[in-house]
């Protein structure tokens, strides 16, 4: 009997694609904006990890598997956000939105400040 993959393949359209690349050469800019402190390593490569700013080992900034920006930020701050039109809640899954994290605006020309105000927030930890 012959077995059949049950691994998902994703292909992207062209512009899906190009969306993609925006997203991480826009990344790139917020990471060597954040590199030079000694606290936050960014991941490489492929897969889990990759996309990924972190302080101190905990993600404070990404671009998703979906090409979006997403920033870590205290409720209250994620709220305004919303509120303002200049993100929305990250859904990693249908149906599971999460609080802190926001989406960021294509548009929006805040990558490097709301990614530093995210290192801040995850670097001090729950109150």
């Amino acid at each position: 009997m012959k077995r059949t993959s049950t691994k998902r393949r994703t292909h992207l359209s062209p512009t899906m694609e190009a969306d993609h690349s925006g997203a991480r050469t826009r990344f790139a800019h917020v990471v060597r904006a954040l590199s030079h402190h000694p606290d936050v390593t960014a991941g490489e490569g492929k897969g889990f990890g990759s996309g990924t700013l972190k302080v101190n080992g905990k993600i404070f900034a990404m671009v998703s598997s979906r090409g979006e920006f997403v920033v870590k930020l205290p409720k209250l701050r994620a709220d305004e956000l919303l509120t303002s039109g200049k993100g929305k809640r990250f859904e990693p899954m249908p149906g599971r939105l999460m609080k802190e994290w926001v989406v960021l605006s294509k548009d929006s020309h805040d990558w490097v400040k709301l990614a530093k105000e995210a290192r801040e927030f995850v670097k001090r930890g729950r109150l």
